[in-house]
């Protein structure tokens, strides 16, 4: 028997976690789980999403920072639950309804082992996002 693709075991994908653990990068099966699509939909998201490039580590592997994540959530909300195109999220996000945000300058490896470094980005960071608010 044939199942359709209202079926809510084969739309869903992965299951997800939940909240978003709180950590400065993830990789993609993590990313995966979290968002609840398969992650050869992630791969297929960042060939039609100019805006969402995850870094790579220095196997090869793509590596989410939190606001990836968060922007992955709101495709897949306008995609799955608002029934966009994919040219339709592209133009609803280029639109600034939702703000597609810059990646940050890449983070060295060495400066996450450096818990200091890691503190004054976060409050550089932080800065940034209170003069943004005022």
């Amino acid at each position: 028997m044939y199942k359709s693709v209202s079926d809510p075991e084969l739309s869903s994908g992965p299951k997800s976690e939940g909240p978003l653990p709180d950590k400065l990068f993830y990789r993609i099966g993590e990313v995966s789980r979290i968002v609840g699509v398969e992650p050869y939909v992630l791969r297929y998201w960042e060939t039609e999403f100019p805006f969402l490039k995850p870094r790579k580590n220095k196997s090869g592997q793509r590596v989410y920072i939190k606001r990836d994540v968060e922007l992955l959530l709101d495709i897949k909300r306008l995609l799955y639950q608002e029934r966009y195109t994919i040219e339709g999220v592209r133009k609803r996000l280029g639109s600034g309804s939702i703000r597609a945000v810059e990646p940050e300058p890449e983070v060295k490896t060495a400066e996450i082992r450096n818990p200091a470094k890691v503190i004054e980005h976060v409050k550089k960071r932080l800065r940034e996002i209170l003069s943004q608010l005022n």
